[in-house]
Formats: C-alpha cells, structure tokens, sequence
C-alpha cells in the first residue's frame, strides 16, 4: 500500500504488465487460446490448401458431383490454385484430376488462366512450396509461429523484473535516507554560537524557518547548560516529559520535553507510532516542535499529512541527533535507544517498544548575558 500511494505511475505500470502476463500469456495462449469457426479454405495454410483441393477433385473423380466441387472451389481461387498444383505435380493421374476440376469451375481449364496471367489466390502458393506439396512433403516448419510468443513472454518477463529492482531500489535509498529531495539527517553535533540575529522578548526572527542541522565550531571546553534524559517504555500511555532550562545563575531561559505524539488502533496499551520533541523559548514567541516518526508512519503518506501541522517530521534512527533551535536556544536530542514492537495485525517497524532521547541545551553566545541582573550593564558603563 506504501508503494502505491508513493508511486501511483509505478504501480499503475506494474499492475498492467501483471495484468498483460496473466491475459495474454496465461488466458489468451494457454488456458483459453483462440480458436477459429466457420472459415473458408482461403484462411488455411497453403499446404492445407492443396491437400483441400486434391481431396475435393478426387472425391469429383468419384462421384462425379459438380455442384458440390463448384462450391468446394468457387469464390476463393480454389481454380486457379488447382492448376498451380496440377503445374507442379510430377503424377499424371493427380494432375488430370486438378485441370478436370479447374475445368468444372471456371469453364475454360488452366489454359485460360495461363494466358490471362490471373492466378487469383494461387499467388500465395510459393514455387518452392508448391512442389514441396507436390510430393506429398509438407513445408518444413521454421519455428517463426512459435518463437514470437516466447519472445514477447521473455520481453515482459524483462520488465517485471526491471519494475520489480526499481521499486526495491527506491524502498532502500528512502530507508537509508538518500531519497533525492528529502532531508539529510546527519546527526548535528551541540552549537553554542549562531549566525542569526538574537532575539529580545515579543519580537520575531527574519528567518523563515530554523535550519536541519547546525555544525559545532571546534572548542573543546564548551558545554551545555543543562542535560536531560527521558525514557519510553511500551505500556506508559501517559507519557509526557517536560524539563525547565535554567542558566547558571537559575535564570529560567525556556523549556523542553518529549510526548507521546500519535498512536495506532484502539488496544491497550496504547501503539506509539510518533513522538513529539519541543522546545520552548521565553524571549521568542515560537515554540519548535518536530515529530519523530517510525518507520511506518514516515513513508505512510496519509499518516504522514495528519501529523504535519503538528510539526517537521523527523525519522526515528538510532543515534541521530535532531536539531531545535529559537531565538536564544539551541536543543540536541539525540536518540540513544530505539526499539520497534512486533504484533502480528500491525505493520512491521510502526510502533515503539523502547525509545530513549537525550536533550541537550545550549544558550546562544550573547544570549546569556541578557538574562543577567537588571543594571549591570548599566554600572559598567558608568565605571
């Protein structure tokens, strides 16, 4: 279902070569083949035609029905090719008895038809094959009626299996997270500086949204200012985990937490398939928030949609570092441990049994100050 609601065009082209497979090869040239009824002499092979012909001037040398041979040989060359036939035979009695039966249905024998160059259908009748037929062998078989279907079956054969590496393909570079457009979610080591604007309280930043990931610059010393650690087991339906961000001082800057975001089916306990990771900032009127997905809930578009005013989704991966970022505050959650559930009525890979993240803030180089005592800066000035 994932595939086709992804990929409709790629689903709809392998639906129609399954379908042409089961149709064509299977119904139309092995259960149910065509079969013709009702057709005249003219349908046959050439080699079925001649020994049609022979049969029905032998039965007139017996019989010596007209009417009956006229029908048998009228209205489709049936004259002419009897003295192509009567032509290449090498027995005399067989080529009296074919010139006797074009004479009974034209009238005039082959003499006429030699002259007037009119050989009807009988052109049909190669030379080679003609004689072939004269001697009672029949048209050696090249295998050309036959090979055409095993051509187109291996033809189709071809493109199921093309169809089928493709959409393999595409499953695996989105798991592995190299679909082409989608966002790279290379874990993003803590940032204590930034290059947007700082914020003052009530105003809003001129950055349209904040970025995926934030590299740190390379200072050893710098640490977080404060480290939190929340844990899900399956079967905690409640679970909602909020923290305060404190500077050293004790000046509460924002906070952060971790929830339970969407769950699967009815059952109890509860099927978490979405977790959502916020960040809070006192001096910015935002609160950031992303949804962590499971496997399932990720590449399930219908899912994926409900939960998007929610927040950016985010897909859930052992050891990945998701970035939030505000006006004065940078969170690093990184996902230290994740296990999926298994039930035999859910999907694989949809819903947590364990997941566990670790939540690192950080304050924005200038920021800090800002959170200072009132007057401070002040003093300094007059000093």
């Amino acid at each position: 279902m994932d595939m086709i609601n992804k990929r409709p065009g790629l689903a709809a082209l392998v639906a129609f070569i399954a379908g042409l497979l089961i149709g064509l090869v299977v119904l139309g040239w092995w259960l149910f083949p065509v079969q013709f009824t009702g057709a005249d002499p003219a349908a046959l092979l050439p080699q079925y035609q001649a020994a049609y012909i022979r049969n029905a001037a032998e039965l007139y040398s017996f019989d010596n029905n007209q009417e009956k041979l006229r029908s048998s040989l009228s209205g489709w060359g049936g004259d002419a090719l009897a003295c192509e036939l009567a032509q290449a035979s090498a027995d005399p009695g067989d080529r009296a008895r074919l010139v006797a039966a074009a004479t009974i249905v034209n009238g005039q024998g082959c003499t006429g038809l030699a002259a007037s160059g009119d050989t009807g259908v009988a052109g049909t009748l190669a030379p080679d094959v003609a004689a072939t037929v004269a001697t009672g062998q029949e048209a050696a078989d090249t295998g050309g009626s036959n090979l055409l279907p095993l051509l187109l079956l291996g033809l189709l054969l071809f493109l199921l299996l093309l169809a089928i590496l493709y959409v393999w393909n595409r499953r695996r570079a989105l798991l592995e997270g190299g679909e082409a457009g989608e966002p790279e979610y290379s874990r993003a080591a803590p940032v204590t500086k930034s290059t947007r604007p700082s914020m003052t309280g009530g105003s809003s930043t001129t950055a349209a949204a904040a970025p995926a990931t934030v590299a740190l610059p390379a200072e050893p010393m710098a640490v977080p200012i404060a480290r939190f650690r929340t844990a899900y087991t399956r079967g905690h339906d409640t679970y909602d985990d909020a923290f305060s961000i404190e500077n050293a001082n004790g000046d509460f800057l924002g906070e952060c937490g971790v929830g339970i975001s969407e769950t699967l089916g009815a059952a109890a306990p509860k099927n978490v398939t979405a977790f959502e990771v916020w960040l809070f900032d006192k001096n910015d009127i935002r609160t950031i928030t992303k949804v962590i997905m499971s496997d399932h809930a990720f590449f399930d578009d219908a899912l994926k949609a409900k939960l998007a005013p929610k927040g950016e989704p985010v897909l859930a991966r052992e050891s990945e570092t998701i970035v939030l970022e505000t006006a004065t505050l940078i969170i690093n959650a990184e996902i230290t441990e994740l296990d999926y559930g298994a039930a035999g009525d859910l999907p694989d890979a949809s819903y947590f049994e364990r997941f566990t993240i670790e939540l690192s803030a950080w304050a924005k180089e200038g920021d800090a100050a800002a959170t200072g005592k009132p007057g401070e800066g002040e003093d300094l000035l007059r000093y």
